[in-house]
């Protein structure tokens, strides 16, 4: 099958390509959408600079520039692991075998880093994405990444933009590089916004209608996360520590200082005794100043400004489903995992209606986990890629699946050179 050149934007829709299966173990296999004669076409639709709600987005103009927009014949919902809709054409299934399936896992908000980028701009799909991101977010978000200052790339309203983009521009590298690992991709899952780029990458959401959803969701969770003193701790815990004891106790504080409706509760399941707590300051101080109380090896503030993922973020949900409401959300074209359950979207509604709940939802990320790699026993791990700034991810699966870690590789914003092993 002959292969796309690097130069066409947004190599990774190469997925459009029929012929994808469900991760090896799972016991059913999963099509991908049938291709239009000719192969995918990579451009289409009308300008990106118009407002998904039919007014013009702000940060300009940006009719001279085609949006990403994958156009393919209607494909099966099996791909997402959900039943096929009436009047959708049959497509062809195939099996891989557990080693030639790849999973790319898309990292959230704190990969980020000032220099994430540098030496990705070579790639011409790279170059486009930032020059599109320029016109769709209003300023030079290259410039930011690569420059900073850091403390405005670490705003929640810039960084999540950033690492939407950064992980995408890792999956062109990735294609460049070694192009069969795209192909081959059976699955995917991104961590809170990394989510966004997951399905791009599947060919469920536009890449510039994509970050205009994110733009507003980190605009409104930057604006929620100021109205409220409030933060998050990471916690590794004993097997004694009992976290929702820890919440219920660091509430009543709360209440005993006149907080009215204080929140402390876990967003995120990270893996085996790893937890995010988050909610108002004065919880999270006093869950450290008694730590040893309830078992917690160790505390630390995380540096964000906000208790993302808890009830907190209510004013962002709003906003958020607006957006997702106006614009065009397809199946996936392969396995793509969610926050909030920790399983596979089945349709575009299925996709509207989740991607709005992890915004005040725990990230169910070792859940995730368990779910992209349950397999019998004695099946191979497929190999995992994280693509994007940091290598958190891979950490976390090494501590939630030691077996299939040991097929993990990172795929950084960084410069190399192109024998570099990635």
């Amino acid at each position: 099958m002959p292969r796309a050149a690097p130069a066409l934007l947004l190599s990774t829709l190469l997925l459009l390509r029929c012929g994808r299966a469900a991760l090896p173990g799972e016991g059913s296999t999963a099509p991908g959408r049938a291709v239009p004669p000719g192969g995918p076409r990579l451009w289409a639709g009308g300008a990106p600079g118009a407002d998904p709600s039919g007014g013009e987005r702000r940060g300009g103009s940006t009719d001279s520039l085609p949006p990403f927009r994958p156009l393919c014949a209607p494909g099966s919902a099996a791909a997402a692991g959900g039943a096929e809709e009436p009047g959708e054409a049959p497509v062809r299934r195939e099996w891989r075998c557990p080693r030639e399936g790849t999973v790319l896992l898309f990292p959230g908000q704190g990969s980020q880093f000032v220099g994430m980028c540098r030496g990705l701009q070579r790639y011409p799909g790279v170059r486009d994405m930032y020059r599109l991101a320029e016109k769709v977010l209003g300023y030079d978000l290259l410039s930011l990444c690569l420059e900073g200052p850091r403390d405005a790339l670490d705003r929640t309203q810039h960084c999540q933009p950033a690492v939407f983009v950064a992980s995408l521009a890792a999956v062109e590298k990735l294609n460049h590089q070694q192009p069969e690992v795209v192909e081959r991709c059976v699955a995917a899952a991104g961590y809170s916004v990394g989510e966004f780029a997951a399905l791009v990458f599947a060919g469920a959401l536009d890449f510039a209608e994509a970050l205009y959803a994110v733009k507003v969701r980190a605009e409104a969770m930057q604006k929620a996360s100021e109205a409220v003193p409030s933060g998050m701790l990471s916690v590794i815990g004993r097997r004694e520590a009992n976290y929702k004891f820890a919440c219920l106790e660091a509430r009543k504080h709360c209440e005993s200082l006149g907080i009215e409706n204080p929140v402390c509760t876990v967003s995120n399941y990270l893996f085996p005794d790893s937890r995010v707590i988050a909610g108002h300051l004065q919880a999270l101080e006093f869950l450290q100043e008694n730590a040893r109380k309830y078992y917690f090896k160790r505390a630390k503030m995380l540096p964000v400004s906000g208790a993302f993922h808890t009830r907190l973020m209510e004013p962002a949900v709003e906003p958020l489903a607006e957006v997702l409401k106006s614009i065009e959300i397809q199946k996936p074209l392969l396995c793509v995992y969610s926050n909030v359950d920790g399983k596979k979207y089945m349709h575009s509604k299925h996709i509207q209606k989740l991607l709005v709940k992890q915004v005040v939802s725990p990230v169910l990320w070792e859940q995730t986990m368990h779910s992209v790699y349950e397999r019998k026993q004695g099946t191979e791990f497929p190999y995992t890629y994280e693509v994007g700034p940091g290598n958190q991810l891979g950490a976390i699966l090494k501590q939630c699946n030691l077996k299939a870690w040991k097929q993990y590789k990172h795929v950084d914003d960084l410069e190399d050179e192109e024998t570099a092993e990635i």
